[in-house]
């Protein structure tokens, strides 16, 4: 009995991942999925040079290695240098640290100060961020998107550092990324939401047609709904929805906003592999197992999946 069901519940999840397909398939196309990450890059230009950005939540970073071929395309390393090695600039970084980063490291940051302003004087964004443990500058490697960044209220520095025009124009495009990225999140669009819906309602249904008695209080119907959520917290992530918060206070929302295309795509199929399970009546201790096993084998398969690395 347990084959056949299987081999049905089987078939099921095919279908589902065909459906899947086809809407990541839709939504890539209609609009750029990089546009839904928590924290993605997109390209500006200002006065007729082409800046990358990094958008996050609330903290968003400039390239200032694309802000330096303003001055020079090919040593951009040598502009940010000479920038930095200066005492106003020295003096900037160290009170913008001092205000944003409970980390920075004080006595090594007056070592530097003492120095600023002498002939043999240098600094390097990577000798900066590993002596105060800085996060107003970072360095990012590679051939493409690599460079040091730095959050926006530093690279409108650098700007003004080297030219008020080149910062008017800078700003000027910064603002209206900006307001797109307003108009992104007010239009409802969000595929992590959608993903995760696909089959909300099927896991729901499940839940309310086999484990949730006549007559029960919304409270009590409520526990129930989130205890089953948690099993394919559990399943997937190894954490209920409590101990992820409890491991991350100072983040807002819940494991699931942070989770990445792989993940989301296997949380989808578990909530239709739970439902089954749920119909079958199997226990919420078996089940627990069963989609632990199912979660562990489709995340080593979708991981080295090609289109979901390009959804990535």
């Amino acid at each position: 009995m347990f084959i056949k069901n299987g081999f049905g519940c089987f078939v099921n999840v095919i279908g589902e991942a065909f459906v899947l397909a086809i809407l990541w398939k839709c939504l890539f196309l209609l609009y750029d999925y990089k546009t839904f990450s928590k924290n993605f890059m997109k390209k500006m230009q200002a006065n007729g040079v082409e800046i990358e950005v990094i958008f996050g939540e609330g903290e968003d970073y400039i390239s200032l290695t694309d802000m330096a071929r303003f001055k020079d395309r090919e040593r951009t390393d040598y502009i940010i240098q000479n920038w930095m090695r200066t005492r106003d600039t020295l003096e900037f970084l160290g009170i913008w640290e001092r205000l944003n980063n409970a980390n920075f490291k004080p006595i090594e940051f007056d070592g530097f100060k003492s120095e600023a302003g002498l002939n043999s004087f240098s600094l390097t964004p990577k000798k900066w961020i590993e002596a105060v443990n800085a996060t107003g500058i970072v360095t990012k490697s590679g051939r493409y998107g690599g460079g040091t960044f730095a959050h926006k209220d530093i690279a409108f520095e650098f700007a003004t550092w080297l030219s008020p025009e080149f910062k008017l124009f800078l700003i000027k495009e910064f603002q209206r990324l900006k307001l797109e990225e307003e108009q992104r999140l007010n239009s409802g669009w969000d595929v992590k939401r959608i993903l995760t819906k696909v089959n909300y309602r099927i896991h729901t249904d499940a839940i309310k047609e086999n484990l949730i008695p006549q007559k029960i209080s919304i409270k009590e119907a409520g526990n129930i709904y989130a205890s089953e959520a948690d099993v394919l917290n559990k399943a997937l992530f190894g954490m209920t929805a409590k101990e992820w918060r409890a491991k991350n206070p100072k983040l807002k929302g819940n494991v699931r906003d942070y989770s990445d295309v792989a993940q989301l795509v296997c949380l989808a199929n578990l909530e239709t592999l739970n439902a089954e399970f749920i119909r079958q009546g199997l226990s919420q201790r078996d089940r627990l197992v069963r989609l632990n096993e199912i979660a562990i084998i489709q995340m080593k398969s979708l991981i080295g999946n090609n289109t979901i690395k390009k959804l990535k």
